[in-house]
């Protein structure tokens, strides 16, 4: 039984570039299909999130003080008055 192999090829040099472009386009376009995926998911995980916030005041109050705490990171100063269930209430207003 006999083989052949090829080790290498020369392309001319317009040849080389078309074939650069098209595999440039290639993996431009599974960069787009991934970034849409993405994309989606991210969309999909914020509406279960805000479902389980809406049937549920706890969930709804921690993401609250989550908010709160990202906010607090870039203040120096801050001052609550009325407690913490006031800034919480002056903060996030939901129209029932």
């Amino acid at each position: 039984m006999e083989s052949v192999g090829v080790k290498d090829i020369i392309l001319p040099g317009d040849m080389k570039e078309l074939l650069g472009r098209v595999v440039e386009a290639e993996k431009a376009a599974q960069a787009n299909v991934i970034r849409r995926r993405e994309e989606t998911n991210a969309t999909r995980s914020l509406l279960n999130t805000a479902k389980v916030m809406e049937s549920n005041a706890v969930a709804l109050r921690l993401k609250e003080l989550e908010t709160l705490e990202k906010v607090t990171e870039k203040v120096g100063n801050l001052s609550v008055y009325g407690g913490l269930d006031g800034v919480l209430n002056e903060l996030v207003r939901l129209k029932q």
